[in-house]
């Protein structure tokens, strides 16, 4: 029966000075992992499609205008968009949409506030926007 042992460089050198023989270890298996799996990919998002138009025939009025407390520019870039009363046709009702800070999506873009637009049929909400 052989018996292989990882001897030290010296004790080797040693051994074989003295005429032994030194058998080296055979060699040890070798462990290949698999690659790791690539993250599964991030969400899809799909944009929802447009809502069809909801015409009334005559604008209802606006409510009061709120005051609010315009807080400090995160940076130069930011621009600040207004509260204001944003028409919600599912409601048929206006609803108070505070003030935020935004950073356009483009450089010479600026904000549209939402409004009445005249359609044949009557006036529809158009929410606001960049342009």
């Amino acid at each position: 029966m052989k018996m292989s042992v990882a001897w030290p460089a010296g004790v080797i050198l040693a051994l074989v000075s003295l005429g032994c023989v030194v058998e080296s270890p055979p060699p040890r298996p070798v462990v290949v992992a698999p690659a790791p799996a690539p993250p599964p990919p991030g969400p899809v998002i799909v944009p929802a499609p447009p809502q069809p138009e909801v015409v009334v025939e005559t604008v209802p009025p606006l409510p009061a205008p709120r005051q609010e407390v315009v807080v400090v520019q995160p940076s130069p870039a930011h621009v600040w968009v207004g509260g204001h009363w944003a028409w919600r046709p599912a409601t048929r009702a206006y609803v108070w949409v505070p003030g935020v800070w935004l950073v356009p999506p483009g450089p010479r873009r600026v904000w549209v506030a939402g409004h009445w637009a005249r359609r044949p049929a009557g006036y529809v909400w158009v929410e606001g926007h960049w342009r």
